[in-house]
């Protein structure tokens, strides 16, 4: 393969296999397979949701359907990343169809809702375990970290004959709503609209415990979680915490955030650690998610002027040698709201919605050449694949495909370092 070539994958509908564990319109999706690879795709990826493949029972794993998706795929000569998803479908941006965690986790909220993560207020969210019980033994003898273990290595024992052909290049590992690294802090089923600044989400029994106990360990007995960080919608100036020279700023600030973002990274830390054994002497890459600007210190990630957070998930995700998953390649800045002050291309060079335009496709294909967004000199980072969001019928109507078409020709061009900027960073697409 060329140095410079970026593979290119588009994302399977999320309902692919329904909640039923029915594989959804095989010969629809056998003509979008076969469509794809006539433009040099390179392959798909796609959700293999726990709430479906376990949903019967504790270790009671059905894989009927997906094996017959990755055997359709295989079929049409394409590659498949596939993506452990630990969390709901349903509630976040672009989710169209309904898929919870398994009925037999949920139930256990019946008698502990602290399982869940939970806001200053006390309201839950259903989409994801708290990282909170990674390590409790509360769901019929299994820690959550032990769930995710076992699903895993179940996944890895009956895909062995996909596994071993190197169909599956890539595991993705859920780690977080939306299968992102990171709290939910920006929940829109909580009546959150971008670009509030989220709120908190620590408030279980379980992590306030954790804070309390990691409190009076560093001398601060008397400090308690915020209570003064708003509300979803607020904007930061409007807060004690998050306003200028507020509490963020203090020790006790200081020490909460560092608490709050490290027990995310240790949580991402622990589910990379047991995928790495689960897929021990397998051919593929570990990946994980990360989001974007949205939300950001609420979400976890402790990211200020002088400080960047970023570099501390970087710093973990290599320690598993596991790809750096991006989710705002396309986005411009001034497609921005104003008084979101969100730099979506600052942050690629820091560091998801479907675009079917020639400026989206400009703007990935500038983030994946060896400049990245750096005029001044090498590139620093590169894109080993990107990942197309997502296959659906407005994709394959004629004007679209025929640009999607020529966007991954060009995603696959061969296309060396250049040093002279006045010779870079101009729109290919008309």
């Amino acid at each position: 393969m060329m140095s410079n070539y970026v593979p290119v994958y588009v994302m399977l509908p999320l309902g692919v296999v329904n909640a039923e564990n029915v594989l959804e319109n095989p010969e629809k999706l056998r003509g979008w397979l076969k469509k794809l690879k006539s433009t040099g795709v390179d392959g798909v990826m796609g959700n293999v949701w726990w709430g479906i493949i376990e949903e019967k029972g504790p270790r009671v794993y059905e894989w009927g359907a997906y094996k017959e998706l990755f055997k359709m795929v295989k079929e049409c000569r394409l590659k498949v990343q596939a993506i452990m998803s630990f969390h709901q479908c349903g509630g976040n941006v672009g989710d169209v169809v309904y898929i919870p965690i398994p009925g037999w986790a949920r139930d256990v909220a019946e008698s502990d809702p602290n399982i869940f993560y939970t806001n200053r207020e006390g309201t839950r969210n259903p989409e994801y375990l708290s990282l909170g019980v990674d390590n409790l033994r509360l769901f019929s003898g299994r820690s959550a970290i032990e769930i995710y273990s076992d699903f895993m290595r179940s996944f890895r024992e009956n895909m062995k004959e996909f596994l071993d052909a190197g169909l599956i290049t890539d595991i993705e590992v859920g780690l977080g709503p939306a299968g992102e690294l990171r709290y939910p802090s920006y929940p829109e089923t909580q009546g959150w609209v971008f670009p509030g600044i989220g709120e908190f989400q620590c408030y279980d029994k379980y992590l306030k415990a954790e804070f309390k106990e990691a409190a009076t360990k560093a001398g601060y007995p008397d400090v308690e979680l915020p209570d003064d960080a708003g509300t979803y919608n607020d904007v930061p100036d409007n807060t004690k915490f998050f306003q200028t020279n507020g509490t963020y700023t203090t020790e006790q600030g200081k020490f909460f955030l560092t608490w709050y973002s490290n027990k995310l990274i240790m949580h991402g830390d622990q589910i990379l650690d047991v995928a790495n054994q689960a897929f021990l002497g397998c051919k593929v890459k570990l990946a994980a998610k990360v989001s974007n600007h949205a939300a950001e210190l609420t979400a976890g990630y402790y990211n200020l002027d002088d400080r960047d957070g970023y570099r501390p998930i970087a710093r973990m995700l290599s320690r598993h040698e596991a790809i750096l998953n991006f989710t705002c390649v396309e986005m411009h800045d001034t497609e921005q709201p104003d008084e979101a002050m969100s730099a979506p291309q600052e942050l690629v060079q820091q560091n998801a919605l479907s675009r079917y335009d020639a400026t989206a496709y400009n703007q990935i294909l500038l983030n994946s050449r060896p400049n990245g967004v750096n005029k001044k000199g090498p590139p620093k980072f590169k894109v080993t694949s990107m990942t197309y969001l997502r296959m659906g019928d407005d994709l394959f109507e004629v004007k679209n495909f025929k640009l999607f078409s020529s966007f991954v020709h060009k995603m696959h061009a061969d296309q060396a370092y250049n040093p002279d900027p006045n010779k870079y960073n101009k729109p290919i697409f008309p």
